[in-house]
């Protein structure tokens, strides 16, 4: 490991200075994923900024009837908040579903939106990664990638988001907020991770040096029927092969509202517009459920051994919005 500095920062101005006087320098949460990445050589940064202190650990009803959600508020705290599980249920349990109860005491709802992805060639410096090392090469794409993207890939990059939160922010069109030395920004959930095309190492369109200072959540009434399923390869503290946020509002046997978010199938949190526009107004049975997850996955370009995701995701899809109309019908 490369030796480093460390500071602690106070508040959010000194935060934002000591990183723009550093290029090499990298904020740090909790250190779930900065910390081992720094072990194996894949994050080299020169300095730590610590922002574990800053003002940043509320979660507060905001006027309009959403939530605010601080930075460095940890998972476990978000998960079990009365407002979160009250209001929006899936983030409840996507949070849950991420990981050991340990590293969700010390993850930070800030780090989790900036986890990389756990392909194992980035995660390895021996092999080319172009998420590492722009123009050396994507050797998941003939080479291991049964876990990868079906959906908004690239020949440079078939690696998968690992976060479970973001899929249920992007279900209920989060915001982001950070800080920068000019001021602060907003950005869109949907807009803040970027398409892979022939930039992967550019993840997010956070502008440099800005550090997010929180999350917000849009009042969303059908957020509160909503539910996140996780499928992975064993029972737990796993990576999802593929997951789903969904919410979703019937009355008279009518889909008035819906919310899907697919995790795992792409290099970040993939909102199902297509499928949402489809089931909206529509009847509520399971032959309209699946013609809207077949019209979602239509633009899947999956590889030889991941091809099995298109199937997972369109019964996956079926099966938790049948499970949510039942519950709506009782």
């Amino acid at each position: 490991m490369r030796d480093f500095g460390y500071q602690r920062a106070h508040d959010v101005s000194g935060a934002v200075a000591l990183l723009g006087a550093d290029p090499d320098a990298r904020f740090l949460g909790g250190g779930t994923n900065l910390v081992d990445l720094m072990k194996t050589g894949v994050e080299r940064p020169a300095r730590l900024v610590d922002v574990r202190e800053l003002p940043l650990d509320r979660i507060e009803v905001t006027e309009e009837g959403g939530l605010r959600i601080g930075a460095t508020v940890t998972n476990s705290d978000l998960a079990a908040h009365p407002e979160v599980r009250r209001r929006y249920p899936a983030l409840t349990q996507a949070v849950l579903a991420g990981a050991s109860g340990q590293l969700r005491n010390m993850a930070t709802v800030g780090g989790n939106l900036l986890q990389r992805t756990r392909c194992g060639y980035f995660a390895d410096v021996s092999k080319p990664c172009n998420k590492r090392v722009p123009g050396s090469g994507c050797p998941a794409v003939e080479g291991e990638h049964r876990n990868h993207a079906i959906l908004g890939a690239s020949e440079h990059c078939v690696a998968t988001h690992p976060s479970d939160m973001a899929v249920a922010l992007t279900a209920f069109d989060a915001v982001v907020s950070y800080e920068t030395a000019d001021g602060p920004g907003e950005l869109p959930l949907t807009e803040f991770y970027l398409p892979v095309g022939d930039t992967p190492h550019l993840e997010t369109a956070l502008p440099a040096g800005a550090l997010i200072t929180g999350v917000i959540l849009p009042p969303a009434p059908v957020a509160a029927h909503s539910r996140y399923r996780k499928v992975r390869e064993r029972a737990s503290y796993a990576f999802a092969i593929g997951s789903l946020a969904a919410a979703m509002d019937v009355r008279d046997g009518v889909v008035r509202d819906v919310r899907l978010a697919l995790g795992a199938v792409a290099s970040r949190p993939w909102r199902a517009r297509e499928a949402e526009r489809l089931l909206t107004g529509g009847p509520v049975d399971a032959e309209a459920f699946a013609a809207a997850a077949d019209a979602e996955l239509a633009a899947a370009q999956p590889l030889p051994d991941n091809r099995y995701k298109v199937t997972l995701m369109r019964n996956l899809v079926v099966a938790v919005l049948t499970e949510l109309a039942e519950e709506a019908a009782r």
